[in-house]
Order: C-alpha cells, then structure tokens, then sequence
C-alpha cells in the first residue's frame, strides 16, 4: 500500500517518494544587491556595428530599472550579458561588491534570479520541482528546500496544495509566470533579471502579473532588471527606465516622472508618445490614495437584516461579501425590494477588483466600466479592503497635474537663469538632469556626486 501523503507535502527526484511534513518558515529573504556595468560591449564575428556598444550603467540596491527601446536596439542582449548567458567582449559587470565579469558563469546564474517571456519550466517537473531545482543545486538541505517551495508559491499567490504537485501543461498562461517568477526568486538572489516576462500572455493577465511583480518587489526589495518593448510597462513598473537606441545607447536614463514631462528629445518622446497626462496615472498605485470604507454585508446575513442596514445608513447601495470575505454583489434598495425573500438573483455581481498596488489607471478603467461608478480594492487574497471611486480619481489626477505644471515652472525658470548668465558656473551640468546620457553621466555616474551608492549612471 503506498504511503498517504499529508497535506502540504510533495515528492522531488531527491526524496525518491519520501514525504515530509513542512517545517518553519525560512529565515527572510537578502535584498538587492547594486550592478554596475563598464564599458559593456558585444561584437559579434562579422558584424560591422558592435550589437552593443560601450554601455555605462549603475543601478542602485533594490531598484527596478526597466530597459526599454525598439526591436534589435540590444536591450535583451545587454540583460543577458548581466548573467553571461551572452559573453561580453569586453567591459566590467560588478555585482554588489564583486567583479562577476571572470567567475564561473554557471555559478554565478544561480546566483541571479532569471524569467522570460515563455516561462521556461522543465515540462517533465511538477510545480515544486521546478522551484526547488536551483536551490538543491546549491546544496540547500530537503527541509529548507520544501519549506521555501511552500513559501514562494504562497508569495506568487498559489495555494501549495493545489498546485505544487501539477505539471506545467496544466497551467495557464499566467499560472506558468507566477511559477516561473518563482523559480528565479527561490534561492534567494539579490538581483532579479526578466525578459519580456508577460509578453506571451493575454492583456488582462498581464495587467495582473505587472500588479503581483509590484507587490512582491514591495515585499522583497531585489534589485531588478526588466525588459520591455512596451513603455506603458516600464512606467508602471519601473523606479528609472532607460530608453534605448540602437546598440544599447541610452538616450535617457530617468524616472518615469521626467521621462513624461521633459522628454530629452524627440526619440524620447516618440516612446513616450500622446497621452502623457493619462499615462501619469500609471505612476500613483491605489494605496497611495484615499481608500474609503463602504457599508458591508454577508452572504450569510438575513434579508430583512440587510434592509434595515441598507435603509438606515446613508448609501443607496451594500457591498455583499461571501464567506471569504471577498467582493460578490452590489446591493441596491430596488434589488432588495424585487428580492421576494431571496437574495440568490438579487444584486449585480462584482466583476472588477483592483489590489493596493495596482495603478490609478487601473482604477479608472475598472470605474469606468463599472455602472456605479466605483471599485472595490482587495487584498492579497482578494479579501475586500475598502472602495476607490471616481470622485477620488479626478481629484488624484488634478494634484498630479499641478504638481507637473508647478515642475515644469520652476525647470523653465532654471534655464532661464542660466541663459540669462545668472546660475552658477557649475549648474550647466544639472540644467540638463532631464537630458538623457550626458546628464546620467555628470549627475548620477560613478565619478559623480551619488558616487557607488548614489543615483545610476549610464552612458552612451
């Protein structure tokens, strides 16, 4: 008779059918680590034009830095020569405080965490065995890789007893992403490196997967590196975002803020593109703004109960919660009157939620398209925190829109000062702090004032 399996556990080739229960939790996990690249190049045998040229970039301990730019320009070339799964032919790759540029390259990719577009899971692996493949790699014990299997699913938003025992062909699309993200965070490395991770799935889940990679990266603090052809991505996603030109040239190296009010030139704006008032939202998560508290009902409450909160409170309407204490209905007067003792057809189902990290744009599409003019905001288990609604959208976007006409002000008044030779000498530098490689360079570079640990630097 085989052996029953308690819940929670899994078999991986190294237990050989021996299961475990779970112990205590790991320890909490290292944060990022900062990567400084020198001087980076490749040039492929036969080619004219290196396919990247003498990149200089510094990116600070537990940022996300998104490298964004056209098809061939090098970006994944560039990302890849971080972990040499693609060789340099010369320049220098610092990893916190260590020269990675001549150790062993397999040793140092399981020191970075890696995720691409198409997932990249072992099909013959279960769920579990594919996170726990680099942690027994690097010599973890069986206790400690189980526990971190349980861990990290739980962190990606699925339930280790559902699925730690599935194999990849019974996912979907997204399931495979949550699990490849997984995979490169298990082992704990400081910097995470991801290639067009979301590129593969529908525009929905990918709108969730940005929203977890936001949640997790507010948890973890790695150090991220993310490539992307899509710029409302990076805006989303990113801390800096460096746009691209051909062979890796950085054109600007900056916040999404300024990337979106003062475009360095106009290859800058053509990826910023129309819309930049609209795409500011991207910029605000919903945590940031008012979050307010909305009347709540239960499943399980009686009708007549339900009328009487409803008829003495000052809303027209009730959010109904199911037993999990997650958003089901919105309830109105006239819904409750039409109920005839049952609440089974009464009310409209809620069909949108959006998470605290989610972006005000979000928001306002999930308002927009819903009747009554709000969204519920839910926690990591989808349990109902409070309601957003379009009153508090509008307001967001004015504060944000004088805040970028009050920087645009004071950034035209600067210039002007210096035109008219009244700054100071050594502010010809800083009037530019918006003008794309150069500016990176003298501001933020190694040899300038954030030195190591100030602002990245990039060259072109």
């Amino acid at each position: 008779m085989s052996e029953e399996k308690p819940p929670g556990s899994y078999e991986t080739h190294e237990t050989h059918g021996a299961y475990e229960a779970p112990e205590t939790r790991p320890a909490a996990s290292s944060s990022g680590a900062g990567i400084l690249l020198e001087g980076l190049t490749k040039r492929y045998p036969g080619s004219k034009q290196p396919a990247v040229d003498d990149v200089h970039m510094e990116i600070r301990p537990g940022e996300t830095v998104i490298l964004v730019g056209p098809s061939g320009c090098g970006k994944s070339t560039t990302l890849k020569m971080i972990n040499r799964l693609i060789e340099p032919t010369s320049g220098r790759i610092t990893i916190g405080d260590e020269d990675v540029t001549d150790i062993d390259p397999v040793k140092l990719r399981r020191r970075v965490g890696y995720a691409i577009q198409s997932s990249g899971l072992f099909p013959h692996m279960t769920v579990a065995e594919n996170i726990a493949l680099v942690p027994r790699m690097v010599g973890w014990s069986k206790a400690r890789v189980r526990d971190r299997v349980e861990e990290m699913l739980d962190l990606v938003g699925l339930d280790p007893r559902e699925f730690h025992g599935r194999y990849p062909r019974q996912l979907s699309g997204g399931q495979q992403q949550r699990v490849g993200v997984a995979r490169a965070l298990a082992a704990d490395p400081p910097v995470l490196l991801m290639d067009e991770p979301f590129g593969a799935v529908d525009p929905i889940t990918r709108d969730h997967l940005q929203d977890e990679l936001i949640r997790l990266q507010h948890e973890l603090h790695k150090t991220i590196v993310f490539v992307t052809h899509d710029f409302d991505e990076a805006i989303k996603l990113g801390d800096r975002i460096a746009v691209l030109r051909e062979r890796s040239q950085i054109a600007q190296f900056d916040t999404p803020e300024a990337l979106l009010t003062n475009p360095a030139d106009d290859f800058v704006s053509g990826f910023v593109g129309a819309g930049a008032a609209l795409k500011r939202l991207n910029l605000t998560r919903v945590r940031e703004v008012e979050i307010a508290d909305f009347p709540t009902v239960t499943v399980d409450d009686p009708l007549q109960s339900i009328f009487n909160k409803l008829r003495a409170g000052p809303h027209n309407e009730l959010l109904m919660l199911d037993r999990r204490n997650r958003p089901y209905k919105w309830l109105r007067r006239g819904d409750l009157m039409r109920a005839k003792g049952s609440l089974a057809r009464a009310g409209q189902l809620v069909h949108d939620t959006v998470t605290r990290d989610a972006t005000l744009r979000d928001a306002l599409e999930a308002v927009l398209i819903d009747s009554g003019g709000r969204v519920a905001v839910t926690g990591r288990r989808g349990e109902y925190i409070g309601v957003v609604d379009m009153e508090t959208l509008i307001n967001s976007v004015h504060e944000m829109l004088e805040a970028d006409r009050l920087a645009a002000f004071e950034h035209q008044h600067e210039q002007a000062e210096l035109l008219d030779g009244t700054g100071r000498a050594g502010e010809a530098g800083g009037a530019g702090a918006t003008d794309g490689a150069s500016r990176v360079d003298e501001a933020d570079g190694p040899g300038g004032p954030g030195g190591a640990g100030g602002p990245g630097g990039a060259g072109a």
